[in-house]
């Protein structure tokens, strides 16, 4: 088993500081929670997410529970109600997400709003070589995800009940005006090539407003796979949807493409043999995209690739920084901005190439 599938795969004791009283939540469940029949024991999964996410186990179910972190948040992070209403939006309209059973925006119950959905049984792959595949599979995995991504932003988001859930234009200088003071809140030492792009990116942006559905994190290990089919059964982690460029959401999804491979902390496609492996190129997988999007091309892409790396190296930043203040929800979290300086080289190398 590799490395990465070993270290976030299953579940764990509940750690520490991320622990709380379960019969409270037992009672909530009994009262929000149809179907509910405890008792109830807790576990949390090892899968490194900036929200926590713990299983509930019970005689005759398993659930699954989103909560915000303990502690100082950003204002906006974390929105685990905004998680709540587009999941259920999407499973109404037939889109792979678990089903949602109910928030909980009482922070008495355990400490921090939460909501509780279904536990969806597959596969999750942590390590996009997907080393127990042979090269077919490996193809047809990840023909699924882009597949899958294409479905999510033919939706029509006023139709499924989405309208509102974000801005309409100017996408891409809101995102990076967002992530621009996220990074700046989460510094913990002075990274130069971080500045200058927080500079650039905002005078570099495409004229073209587009808008659909966007998960924000798209990747193999927010999805839940078919356990013995190349189909995607649930995608997961909606923290970061709102409705935005499709393009701002595909290209953060060819970041493996397009990022460093730091260690075993990222998940990169670099320096491996593809098309043995049986996983399409980055032109090939742009050209899978096109065809299934009616695009005839993915303009400005070198734009797209400096936005998403950088984008990148400001949430590992910010997922220093909560290491730094106790509220981390992986004990795997990365402690030093090696990888925010090595991020913020590679997307300055896109960015002179626009």
């Amino acid at each position: 088993m590799s490395t990465r599938q070993e270290k976030f795969s299953g579940t764990k004791d509940v750690q520490e500081h991320l622990r709380f009283d379960s019969a409270p939540l037992e009672r909530w469940m009994q009262d929000n929670v149809e179907g509910f029949s405890g008792p109830l024991e807790v576990k949390e999964f090892k899968g490194g997410q900036s929200n926590p996410t713990y299983q509930l186990v019970t005689p005759e179910t398993r659930y699954v529970l989103r909560r915000k972190p303990p502690g100082t948040l950003m204002p906006s992070a974390h929105a685990v109600d905004r998680e709540f209403r587009v999941i259920s939006a999407l499973h109404g309209a037939g889109f792979p997400v678990p089903r949602a059973y109910a928030l909980c925006e009482d922070e008495a119950v355990i400490g921090t709003m939460f909501y509780v959905m279904e536990m969806v049984e597959g596969r999750i792959y942590w390590d996009l070589a997907l080393p127990d595949q042979t090269p077919a599979e490996r193809g047809a995995i990840y023909d699924a995800m882009v597949t899958t991504l294409a479905q999510l932003q033919g939706l029509d988001y006023a139709a499924v009940g989405l309208e509102g859930f974000g801005k309409t234009s100017d996408y891409m200088a809101r995102q990076i005006h967002r992530w621009t003071k996220i990074y700046v809140a989460s510094e913990t030492n002075k990274i130069g090539r971080m500045d200058e792009l927080n500079a650039w990116l905002p005078k570099h942006i495409p004229q073209a407003d587009e808008t659909c559905i966007i998960h924000g994190d798209y990747r193999l290990d927010n999805m839940i796979l078919h356990p013995t089919e190349p189909r995607v059964i649930a995608v997961l982690d909606w923290e970061l949807s709102t409705l935005g460029h499709p393009l701002g959401d595909f290209t953060y999804h060819m970041a493996p493409w397009i990022i460093p491979a730091v260690d075993e902390r990222v998940s990169s496609l670099e320096g491996l043999d593809l098309p043995a492996l049986g996983i399409p190129t980055e032109e090939q997988y742009i050209a899978r995209y096109c065809e299934l999007t009616g695009r005839k091309s993915v303009d400005h892409l070198n734009f797209y690739k400096a936005y998403t790396v950088w984008r990148l190296a400001a949430i590992y930043q910010g997922i220093i920084k909560r290491v730094q203040d106790g509220t981390a929800a992986s004990a795997d979290a990365p402690r030093t901005t090696d990888i925010v300086e090595q991020f913020a080289e590679r997307a300055w190398e896109y960015a002179m190439r626009d």
